[in-house]
């Protein structure tokens, strides 16, 4: 796995959340315009992946799978 799609799953663990949106998501890349668009690179390998669910809109859930990923590393 990427060390960003690693960071994506994390801020879900640091927003205490199961879902978010893409915006929060876009934190993992700071202000740097070509990092938010990996950021969306790793979003759709976290959920071919199956670590991420897509929920309609610009949300996504953490899956069991993306939860045991964090806890490993």
């Amino acid at each position: 796995m990427k060390p960003l799609s690693l960071d994506v799953l994390r801020l879900f663990g640091a927003m205490m959340e199961d879902r978010l949106d893409l915006h929060v998501l876009f934190e993992a890349a700071g202000n740097d315009p070509e990092q938010r668009l990996r950021v969306l690179d790793a979003v759709d390998e976290l959920v071919r992946a199956g670590m991420l669910d897509a929920c309609g809109g610009d949300f996504y859930a953490m899956t069991e799978k993306g939860k045991e990923a964090v806890a490993q590393s």
